[in-house]
């Protein structure tokens, strides 16, 4: 089945075939979120970005090697260990408050704002997999990829910072559940781990600057980067004013928050309460 696929780019530069096969993908799996809402952004997610990266090498398996099979296998390792500590924080009893208000929250989501979400988390997560795809169908057709060494490089200390970062915080909040996490690489950053998936996503976008052939490849490639980049830095937003909510009066977390970086280390940016420009 697998090699009655079409692997090569059209004049787009895009294997459409294989894209619609992704998007078919992540459809099937983003479908959780119509159990809840939730879903659709966390194991949805997770599990798309997964079965891409073990689908698309097996298209290419004749071809795919070297830094592209690296690269495979970071990215199914960022959605096996995503849906892994999804899964486990949904177990924990420091998260359950919040768990039971993002329930309640998404039951009031009527059905076609549901498959609003559904379409939309779907093509992006075939566009932000496309820098991947794109670079094992240009090394099908024997084209050299010299961007894709540092991009794998930042794949990996992105991955390595965001998994450290959610591992530091889980293991202070098992002794610690009422108090924010300020130890390890918290010092450094407020959200480490969502400075840590911007890097990863940075490092799959470089990886394939050497296999955009097209302004279309430029464009969607660009555009699934830009939209999870923007996408966490709504998130950091909308956690850092939880905080506030939740730490507010406490003046230890002030000083904390006063001192150290939001999001991006070394830089004076302190607070992303002002931001307009974000999705999610």
């Amino acid at each position: 089945m697998l090699s009655l696929l079409s692997t090569s780019p059209e004049l787009s530069g895009l294997p459409w075939t294989l894209l619609v096969l992704g998007l078919a993908i992540c459809l099937v799996l983003s479908a959780l979120g119509f159990k809840r809402v939730e879903y659709f952004v966390s194991l949805g997610y997770a599990a798309s970005i997964a079965a891409q990266a073990v689908v698309m090498p097996l298209v290419f398996h004749k071809t795919i090697r070297g830094w592209a099979l690296v690269q495979s296998l970071l990215l199914l390792a960022y959605g096996l260990r995503l849906g892994s500590f999804l899964l486990f924080r949904a177990g924990a009893s420091s998260f359950k408050q919040e768990h039971d208000i993002n329930a309640a929250r998404g039951a009031k989501v009527g059905g076609l704002i549901k498959i609003a979400i559904w379409i939309s988390v779907s093509v992006l997560y075939v566009l932000m997999f496309l820098p991947a795809l794109l670079s094992m169908s240009a090394q099908a057709h024997g084209r050299a990829l010299p961007s894709l060494p540092a991009g794998v490089a930042l794949m990996v200390l992105g991955l390595g910072l965001e998994a450290c970062a959610d591992w530091q915080k889980s293991r202070f909040k098992m002794t610690n559940p009422t108090k924010i996490c300020t130890v390890g690489l918290y010092r450094m950053v407020r959200f480490p781990n969502y400075f840590g998936e911007m890097v990863f996503w940075l490092g799959v976008w470089i990886s394939a600057l050497s296999a955009y052939q097209t302004p279309l490849a430029w464009g969607l490639g660009g555009l699934g980067f830009v939209c999870i980049e923007l996408v966490m830095l709504g998130s950091s937003r909308r956690l850092e004013l939880k905080q506030n909510e939740r730490y507010g009066g406490d003046s230890a977390y002030q000083a904390y928050a006063r001192t150290t970086p939001i999001l991006f280390p070394l830089t004076p940016l302190y607070t992303l309460r002002n931001l307009k420009v974000f999705l999610g």
